[in-house]
């Protein structure tokens, strides 16, 4: 993969995602974070992120959620910029 020069946004987003195992909703990462959808896209554009959708199941209701979760490239580009 070439050069990912990232922006400030895109690193905190990364970090985030690179401290939470089971990688982040795609919610909470957009409402209690602040990252755009456009954000998100780019980095899953850029194979810096994926994202992995499953039902829940809360209160006898079922639901589709989305969970981003950093790639071995995104940690890479986390690294190279350290």
């Amino acid at each position: 993969m070439a050069d990912v020069h990232l922006s400030t946004e895109q690193r905190r987003a990364l970090r985030l995602l690179f401290n939470a195992q089971q990688g982040l909703t795609e919610a909470t990462l957009l409402r209690v974070h602040g990252f755009t959808f456009e954000l998100l896209s780019d980095l899953v554009r850029l194979h810096l992120a994926e994202v992995a959708t499953g039902t829940v199941t809360r209160g006898g209701r079922t639901i589709q959620v989305a969970r981003v979760r950093i790639t071995q490239a995104g940690r890479d580009a986390l690294a190279a910029e350290d």
